[in-house]
Formats: C-alpha cells, sequence, structure tokens
C-alpha cells in the first residue's frame, strides 16, 4: 500500500497546523508591523472584500482603512497583552463605505487584523447567552448538566449536532452527551482515541477556545507573501479565521459533516474536553454569536469546576463517616474478621470498581467481579511485592503481572490495599476491561466512504483504533481513588492492630492522613472559590468593549446565582446578613475589617436578586477603589426598621484612598442609583465624601419580613414535584405551543427530568392544529401571545376533542382569556417545575 494511503496516527501530530498560510474565505485578514502602521500581508481575498486597490502590502493602515477606523483598531490594540485574547470592534465603519466586525491581536510581534462582514447586532446572542447561562447555573448533577448543555447550545448555535465530549486521562475521548437532529445517528457513549485530536491542536484549543469550519469544503485563501523576508510563515494560533488542516477537512466530509465549531473547555489552565458542533450543510456563525458562545463555554467549565469539587467534598464526607463507622463498630465487635468481610459491598462503594476481594487470616472472601479462584495465590505474590505498606494502584494489570493476560477480559485493574503491618492481608478492588463497559449508540459496523487522499480516520475507525489502544486496561485509578484507598488502609489497620504494641503508631498515621485528606480536598474547593472571586472581583473597562463587557458580566452572573441558591433554599427569599456575608467574605483581612449590624431581615424573592447585584457593585467598588482596597480600610453596614417597617441600610466606608467624585458613570452606577427605586419602590442615595463612600439605601416594608429563624425553602414544593414526576406520568403525551425556542427547550428539560418522554412541540397556531389532528394528545401547556397572534383557535380545537389544556404567560395579570375557557388554568412564566407538573397531574385527574 502507498505510505501516503494508510491510516498513519502520527500525520497529524506533525502537521504545523497554527502556519496554514491560509484563511477561511468567510473574511479576510491583514497583518501589520507591531505598531499597526504599515501592513506587511494580506489574505488575496482582501481587495475585493475590502473594496481596495490591488498592491496592499506597503500601504499605511490608515490608507487603507480611513484614519477613524484606523485609530479605533489602535485603540483596540492597546486594552490586549501579546497573545492574549483577541480586542474586538463591531460594526467598524471603514473609508471605502462597508462595515465589518474587526477582530484585532498582535503575536510573535505581527499584528492581526480579521474583517468579516458586519452583524446585525451583538444585543440577540449576548442575551440569549444570558438565558443559557442562567439555566444551567442551577444544575447540580454532571450528568444532567452535560445533557442539558447540549440541549440548550443547539438551541443558541443552531447546529444539527452537539455533543459534549470530554477527555480522559490518557487523551481518549468519550461522548458524553448529545443533542442532534432527529433522523441524525447518534454518538452518544462513543470513544475516540487520544490522536483524534494532536497535541498541537490541543495546544490551540488553549489558546483559542473557539474553533469555527464554516464549510468543510472551503477553497483556503492564501497569504501574500506567505513567508516575509526572513522567511517566516504567519502564525495564525489566535485568528478566528485560520484555516484548518486538509485531514481533518476530509475527516468531516467522510461523516457528512459541512460546517464545525468547537468550544473549549478548560478546568485549572487544562483542556478537559469540548462543546463540539456538527452542521450538515454549510454555516457561518457571526462575531458576536462566537463570543456569546466563548462566554457560554466559560461559565460552564467554572460551573463543572465547581460541581467536581462539590462532589470530592461530598465522597470524602461519606468515606470519612463510613470509616468513622467501622471503627467504631470494630471496638464492640466480638469477630472483627467478620465484621469486615461484611462491609465488602460497602468498599466496593466507596471507590467505583466492578468487584472487591479481601484476604484476611488467609481466608479468601469476595463479591462482584473477580479474578478466579486458581488465579489468587500469583496475584497474593504480586502484592507482596509491589504493595510495601502502602497502596498500589494499575489500570493495566496484565502489563505488570503476565498471569493476568488470562483473565484481562474480565478484570484488567486492580487497586492493592494493605491490610496489616505485615504483608499478609490484603483488600483488592478490581475493575473490569474498560472496551466492556461501552454502551453502544447506532450501529457500530458502520463504515464511512474515504477521502481523495486515501485511507483516513473516521468515526469507526477511530473507534476500532482507541478499541486496539485500550485493550487489557481498565478505567484509570484516579488521584481521589488512591487517596480513599489509603484511608481506608489506616482505618483498617488501626482495627486490625488495635491490640498490638503498633496500635498508638498507626492511630497518629490515620489521624494524619484522614486530615491530609481533608486538608487536600478543601484546598481544591478553595480553588474554585478563589477562582470565583477573582472573577468576581475582575476589575471592568468602561470603554464597554465586548471583552470587558464579559468580565463585567460574568461578575454580575456570579452575584445573580448568590441570589438564587439563597432563594431556593428560603422561603422565597434570603437573609439580608446571609447575602452581605457572601459578597464582603472575599475582602475581610482581619475580624475587623467588615463590620456588620442589624436584625434579622429576610427579603422576598424580587428584594433579594435586586440587592444582590448592589451589594455586589458596592462591594467590588470597594474592593477595586475604596477602602477594602488598603490593609488599614475599613466598612460598616448597619440595617435598622423605622416606625413604618421600612428597612434602612447605611454603608460607611473609611480608612481608604481619598474619595473623589467620578466624572464618568457607568452601567454599575446606574444600577446602584436606580434599580432599587424603579424594582422595589424605595430609595437609594451615594454621598463621595473624601473620607470614605457612604451609601443609604430603603427597602419598603412589602419586600421584607423580620424573623428569629430562617426555615429551610420549598420542602413540600420539592417532595410534590419529585412525586408527581416518574411513573404517574411518565407515559403522558403532552403538546407545548410555545413560539420562543428557548422557553420551548427549557420547558420539554422541565418534563424530561419528570419521566414525560413522549413531548411535541409547535412555534405557530398552524402546526399545533397539524400535531392535534395527526398525535393522540393527553394535555397542552399553551402561550397565549404567540407573537403574531394568540392560541384561542388552538383552544378551541383541544376543547372540542376534550383534551384537557393550560394557558402560559409573562404578562402578568393583565392577560385576557375569553369567558368560556375561564376554567383553564394561568401558569406565570418564567416556569417552576413544581408548579407546571402540579397543573398537569390535576388536569389529567
Amino acid at each position: 500500500m502507498n505510505p501516503q494511503s494508510r491510516v498513519d496516527l502520527t500525520n497529524c501530530d506533525r502537521e504545523a497546523i497554527q502556519i496554514p498560510g491560509n484563511i477561511q474565505p468567510h473574511g479576510c485578514l491583514l497583518a501589520c508591523d507591531v505598531s499597526a502602521t504599515i501592513v506587511i500581508r494580506h489574505s488575496e481575498n482582501a481587495q475585493g472584500m475590502l473594496g481596495l486597490p490591488a498592491d496592499l502590502n506597503g500601504q499605511r493602515l490608515e490608507t487603507i482603512l480611513g484614519a477613524e477606523a484606523a485609530h479605533t483598531i489602535r485603540n483596540s490594540l492597546a486594552r490586549t497583552k501579546e497573545g492574549g485574547r483577541t480586542a474586538l470592534s463591531f460594526g467598524l465603519s471603514l473609508a471605502a463605505g462597508q462595515t465589518f466586525d474587526v477582530a484585532a491581536h498582535s503575536f510573535k510581534g505581527v499584528v492581526i487584523l480579521e474583517f468579516e462582514p458586519s452583524s446585525a447586532s451583538i444585543a440577540e446572542p449576548i442575551e440569549l447567552a444570558r438565558t443559557l447561562i442562567s439555566q444551567i447555573r442551577e444544575i447540580d448533577q454532571t450528568e444532567t448538566l452535560f445533557r442539558d448543555t447540549a440541549r440548550l447550545a443547539r438551541a443558541m448555535l443552531g447546529y444539527d449536532r452537539v455533543m459534549i465530549y470530554q477527555l480522559g486521562a490518557d487523551g481518549a475521548g468519550k461522548v458524553v452527551a448529545e443533542s442532534r437532529r432527529r433522523d441524525l445517528e447518534s454518538f452518544l457513549g462513543q470513544y475516540f482515541p487520544g490522536s483524534d485530536i494532536p497535541q498541537q491542536a490541543r495546544a490551540l484549543y488553549l489558546r483559542n477556545p473557539i474553533r469555527i469550519i464554516s464549510d468543510a469544503k472551503f477553497k483556503a485563501v492564501p497569504l501574500s507573501p506567505v513567508l516575509d523576508l526572513s522567511g517566516e510563515p504567519l502564525d495564525l494560533s489566535y485568528a478566528h479565521l485560520r484555516s484548518v488542516s486538509p485531514i481533518h477537512c476530509e475527516y468531516l466530509c467522510n461523516m457528512g459533516v459541512g460546517a464545525s465549531m468547537s468550544i473549549s473547555i478548560i478546568i485549572n489552565g487544562v483542556l478537559w474536553g469540548l462543546i463540539a458542533c456538527h452542521h450538515y450543510a454549510p454555516r457561518i456563525l457571526s462575531m458576536g454569536q462566537r463570543v456569546a458562545a466563548e462566554m457560554f463555554g466559560e461559565f460552564l467549565s467554572l460551573h463543572i469546576e465547581t460541581l467536581r469539587s462539590r462532589q470530592t467534598l461530598e465522597a470524602a464526607a461519606h468515606a470519612r463517616r463510613f470509616l468513622d463507622t467501622l471503627l467504631y463498630d470494630a471496638s464492640h465487635a466480638g469477630d472483627v474478621g467478620e465484621l469486615l468481610r461484611s462491609r465488602l459491598s460497602e468498599f466496593k462503594k466507596l471507590i467505583p470498581c466492578d468487584g472487591v476481594g479481601m484476604l484476611l487470616e488467609g481466608r479468601w472472601a469476595t463479591q462482584a467481579l473477580t479474578p478466579p479462584q486458581a488465579a489468587i495465590p500469583s496475584l497474593l505474590q504480586l502484592a507482596e511485592g509491589v504493595a510495601e505498606g502502602q497502596t498500589w494502584a494499575s489500570n493495566g494489570l496484565s502489563m505488570t503481572h503476565a498471569p493476568a493476560k488470562d483473565y484481562a477480559a474480565d478484570v484488567s485493574g486492580v487497586l492493592i490495599i494493605p491490610m496489616s503491618q505485615l504483608p499478609r492481608d490484603y483488600l483488592m478492588l478490581f475493575r473490569k476491561e474498560v472496551v466492556e463497559t461501552l454502551d453502544w449508540a447506532g450501529d457500530p459496523n458502520k463504515t464511512y466512504g474515504t477521502g481523495t487522499h486515501g485511507e483516513r480516520l473516521t468515526p469507526r475507525k477511530s473507534f476500532a483504533v482507541w478499541k486496539e489502544t485500550v485493550h487489557q486496561q481498565s478505567l484509570p485509578w484516579t488521584e481521589q481513588d488512591r487517596q480513599f484507598g489509603e484511608a481506608i488502609r489506616t482505618a483498617i489497620v488501626e482495627v486490625v492492630l488495635r491490640n498490638s504494641e503498633l496500635l498508638s503508631n498507626e492511630r497518629s498515621k490515620a489521624a494524619v492522613r484522614q486530615r491530609m485528606l481533608n486538608e487536600e480536598l478543601n484546598h481544591r474547593v478553595k480553588n474554585i472559590l478563589a477562582l470565583i472571586g477573582a472573577l468576581v472581583a475582575h476589575p471592568t473597562a468602561e470603554s464597554q468593549t465586548l471583552t470587558g463587557y464579559v468580565a463585567t458580566l460574568t461578575g454580575r452572573i456570579q452575584a445573580l446565582s448568590i441570589a438564587h441558591d439563597q432563594v431556593v433554599r428560603g422561603d422565597g427569599g434570603g437573609r439580608l446578613s446571609s447575602l452581605l456575608d457572601a459578597e464582603l467574605s472575599p475582602y475581610r483581612t482581619s475580624p475587623d475589617s467588615i463590620q456588620l449590624r442589624g436584625p434579622n431581615v429576610v427579603f422576598d424573592a424580587r428584594a433579594y436578586s435586586v440587592m444582590a447585584l448592589v451589594l455586589h457593585e458596592m462591594s467590588t467598588n470597594a474592593a477595586k477603589y475604596g477602602a477594602l482596597s488598603r490593609e488599614s480600610g475599613k466598612l460598616s453596614v448597619e440595617w435598622t426598621i423605622d416606625a413604618g417597617g421600612a428597612c434602612d441600610i447605611a454603608w460607611r466606608e473609611s480608612g481608604g484612598p481619598i474619595v473623589h467624585i467620578p466624572h464618568k458613570r457607568g452601567f454599575g452606577s446606574v444600577l446602584i442609583d436606580r434599580s432599587i427605586p424603579f424594582d422595589l419602590g424605595g430609595t437609594s442615595a451615594i454621598e463621595y465624601l473624601p473620607e470614605g463612600i457612604k451609601g443609604f439605601f430603603r427597602i419598603p416594608v412589602r419586600h421584607l419580613s423580620l424573623v428569629d429563624v430562617v426555615e429551610a425553602p420549598h420542602a413540600e414544593e420539592t417532595v410534590a414535584a419529585k412525586e408527581i414526576g416518574g411513573e404517574r406520568l411518565a407515559n403522558t403525551r403532552v403538546l407545548i405551543l410555545e413560539d420562543q425556542l428557548v422557553i420551548a427547550v427549557g420547558l420539554e428539560q422541565m418534563l424530561a427530568n419528570a419521566g414525560i418522554d413522549e413531548v411535541f412541540t409547535a412555534s405557530s397556531e398552524t402546526e399545533a392544529l397539524r400535531l392535534i389532528a395527526t398525535q393522540q394528545l393527553d394535555v397542552a401547556v399553551l402561550d397565549v401571545n404567540l407573537g403574531t397572534g394568540t392560541s384561542m383557535t388552538v383552544a378551541e380545537e383541544l376543547m372540542r376533542r376534550q383534551i384537557p389544556f393550560l394557558f402560559a404567560t409573562g404578562y402578568g395579570d393583565s392577560i385576557s382569556i375569553p369567558v368560556h375557557f375561564k376554567q383553564a388554568p394561568v401558569l406565570q412564566k418564567p416556569y417552576d417545575a413544581a408548579s407546571v407538573l402540579r397543573h398537569l397531574q390535576n388536569l389529567l385527574s
């Protein structure tokens, strides 16, 4: 076979994809000197797209674009750093009369300018991203987060298929969630080898978190010249228009994919995975849509890491409780060996595995998947040689222990935990071969046609290569698995040797190791909290570039997240003291630096959300510019209840820098001044005194209450929502009539979470009437106002067919329902899962 036609997994690793020498054709590129003065290279489509003369190289930038446009671009570059994010200018008018969205960045001494036809507005994609973020920030289970993220990202971006692609410890990837067009086969659960994403591509995913291919069959536009005078190509690592490898385009074409986009999921500086989007026709996203997608990806990355840390902490707490119980029970047990053997299933739950075995006092006890009995003596000999008083793990047992090849198809991984000071008693956890854990999606034998350059990797061939790569291997043992194993070891040693002369020493070691485990877990959680704090406190530029806007928005989203968490836990709202603690605790440098005094005031949900934003702005301003920016600074917040029952809040800063009245008023200042009067009917006043800022806020009595103890929230409603789901609604067929896609998707998710799989969604009366005529429906949810009309015709047809329904509206009490529909329930937007399910249950009853 010709070497060029073979599948060679090293071809992509050797390809210099960051210097392709060309770009994609949906935009054009100019490269300038380091001062953005002289054009030194250009893409060969720049003249036609920008309406410029043929010879561009060597000309001054203002001559080509116009003085005002060149000045705007240089100003945007001044806000970026070498190798940092691109500076974006939207709707930039050039001297020739056209309008473009422009991305500018400097890298390796060259300024690169990318021009794309201007999109209508960036407001809509940013608002859409905010809406999606608000929906995923409430999710506290990773599986649900991945599933809903795929659905929401597809609704936001409009691709035919959206996948959440997670990278494993060995670099291989797995599709952990997917939302797709109904006629497409599924890739859910499939694995792909690490070579599918070459190392240099992974590095680019970290540098540039958005990669788009608008047309897999695009004709690349060359740069002129390809090499500069020194013979160096142009590095396009941070360029949005960067061309991509023809091998990768061929890979996409073999799958029938016409366009793609990926959003990097980066956690602690490491590429965790991707939001991978496929479209089966060419598709171009505007610059505003891509930035909104990038913002969504950044929030998702932060949320995943927060959930991972929370799960780790919960697992550690569970392990600690189990081991404490084990030690207590052992102190009262007559037969310690029988006690430990009776807990095999609980050991198996502590560390994820497929089977467990224990050798204690010469007796071998097992549960679930373990090696054959005849293989145990040689495995114990291996344990004596490798454990040496500490836990030992391998996810490729047959590579270390040759006899394990005979049973590698069943057991490929082992975690060995010594149970005594002398190497004679062991607890062993086993994992099966990872290929055996596959959950197939679609036909695993289906193949795709090869490309014009010979045989290349396709998803099915990638899968075969992955299977060969992981042959006789189990899922890797994580650092957490090893830490828990060591905690189990120290606890069991204390049990087994509690009456020996080594008891005191082993107890000390157990305490130290448990403490180290707890400290490590706490450290990880604090790292996440520190990251969140850094985002919240990051300075926001008042120039209102999109980059600055995203940074400011991120902090405000976190403030709203704090409010929402309290609203969920509280009786529709939360305590003022809890909100102040949450916002100010990152800035407390000494016990007396921040003083909070006042009665136990509870705000309703509306006031709590408004005050979360106001206090967030006050806190970040104090940390950046005011009293909390210095060690000597003091902040006092006092609140009282006046004779009329309103809450007066006094914010006083002192000991900080000399205060000057600001010359400009940014969005934050407007929010502080106007949100309380506008949203709550209260008052807000800020005094800029030289010795420190003073703020006075009044919240009307209708938004607050005084309590002795704040009860935990919505317990009954939560239970009711859970009870309503499951079998009671599992076979229900529901029609949704809703003209807003994101709202419809959110309602679909609520119903799916309750076990309702048969959901039919329509965006117009015509489509809804067709579904009523062709489907057997049990109940319907009708949006009253559909933009171009109402849903009353649909309601008439449902009533004629005796199909129960409810109305949904965001117009509050102002909605007008015809008198003969007065018996139909009216549900207010935004939807609450418990209310939706309760209404559906009542209608079906």
